[in-house]
């Protein structure tokens, strides 16, 4: 082990948040302190991202209306997701998918518009926006699930009717929306998984070497 490598216990802290975080369903309302929901954020935005361009916004959901009218939204493409799914649909309808009434902390994650002014690291790769963005909420779940709060990543929308309701300026295009708030416990293992939707696959069959594998 190298001089510049953390002590044991906090590499085990490092590790068991990446092992036990789960994306929640389940909330038990609550609430979230102002400094502690201020320290979540800063660890979403001490993420890296390409370029250094920061592509993230965050939109925090006070108004108990917009929860309702996003609330909305969910449910709409939630069925469509369902009719889409076919002989899955009933299985898929008695999934629970989102936490957006009972979740202490409502938050959409964005890009920013005028992305495209940023060329640095996205000439061949323009995606990159949405790598650096999905870092800074991998960054937020890890603290969240170091903090004891629970975290649930909502992609079951429109988002060009998100952000038109959330008045986003041309170009901004909302990628999550986040529930976060206290949990009465943390699923053992991802929830798809316990309810038999979708068996994880292991490392092995998704690390290749040399040349892709078939």
């Amino acid at each position: 082990m190298n001089d510049r490598a953390f002590s044991a216990e906090e590499r085990a802290a490092v590790y068991r948040a990446i092992a036990e975080r789960r994306d929640m369903r389940h909330f038990s309302g609550g609430d979230v302190a102002p400094e502690l929901l201020a320290r979540l954020l800063e660890a979403a935005h001490q993420a890296p991202s390409v370029g250094l361009m920061q592509p993230w916004r965050f939109i925090r959901i006070r108004a108990p209306e917009l929860r309702a009218s996003i609330h909305a939204l969910v449910e709409e493409e939630r069925c469509q997701t369902a009719d889409a799914l076919g002989e899955r649909r009933e299985e898929f309808m008695r999934l629970k998918v989102q936490g957006i009434h009972d979740c202490a902390e409502l938050l959409v994650a964005a890009l920013m518009d005028g992305r495209e002014q940023h060329i640095f690291g996205r000439r061949t790769l323009p995606e990159m926006d949405v790598a650096s963005l999905s870092c800074a909420i991998q960054n937020l779940w890890l603290a969240a699930r170091a903090e004891g709060l629970g975290l649930g990543w909502v992609s079951l929308f429109d988002p060009i009717a998100l952000a038109e309701l959330l008045q986003m300026p041309p170009g901004a295009k909302p990628l999550a929306i986040l529930c976060l708030g206290p949990v009465d416990g943390f699923y053992p293992a991802p929830m798809l998984e316990l309810e038999g939707w979708i068996r994880p696959r292991p490392l092995g069959d998704l690390l290749f070497e040399d040349h892709w594998k078939t």
